[in-house]
């Protein structure tokens, strides 16, 4: 039995489209968990107020978090998400400098996750979106040969407060996320 060219086409083409639409999922997904991240030390923001370029800063948040914003002075980022730190700085520009400012910030560099336990190459890491327990092991060389894909522990700090979560080797990790692979008994 042979297909039909127009068999042929229309399966390719819904192929396509399945492929499409499982990629946009994941992007999505990976854009979701990233609208609610909340700024931390390490990160490196750009901030830019359009038509006004002494009102654009690129910088990297200290320890402390705050940053000298020009006519706001020290402004505090750790914990606000890109969307409130728009919203601050719009808020403060806007009436006595700016009459309708158009704030922008990005996240420019995400701080690094960190992976330890049953790895070839244990340590800090550049985080990137959608990265996964089994992306964060490859760049850490790998699973060692006694590495548990069952025994995954994520350390998160979650609104101030370091919380332990159990996870799956294809669990998404944040950034700033301690990754722990343990051993596996046999």
């Amino acid at each position: 039995m042979t297909l039909k060219r127009p068999s042929l086409v229309r399966y390719l083409t819904l192929l396509v489209v399945y492929i499409f639409v499982v990629c946009a999922t994941a992007q999505a997904q990976s854009n979701a968990d990233l609208g609610q991240y909340r700024l931390g030390s390490g990160d490196v923001v750009k901030i830019t107020v359009f038509g006004q370029e002494d009102l654009s800063v690129q910088t990297r948040l200290s320890n402390i978090g705050a940053i000298n914003y020009p006519f706001l002075g020290d402004i505090n980022l750790v914990g606000l998400t890109v969307n409130e730190v728009e919203s601050k700085i719009d808020t403060g520009l806007r009436g006595d400098y700016l009459v309708n400012p158009s704030v922008f910030v990005t996240v420019l560099e995400y701080r690094p996750f960190f992976i330890d336990g049953a790895v070839n190459r244990p340590g800090g890491y550049p985080y990137q979106p959608g990265l996964s327990v089994n992306k964060a092991a490859a760049l850490a060389g790998g699973f060692t040969e006694r590495a548990s894909r069952e025994k995954i522990i994520i350390v998160r700090k979650i609104t101030g407060v370091e919380t332990t979560i159990e996870a799956a080797a294809s669990d998404v990790i944040l950034p700033g996320d301690i990754v722990t692979v343990q051993e596996r008994f046999f």
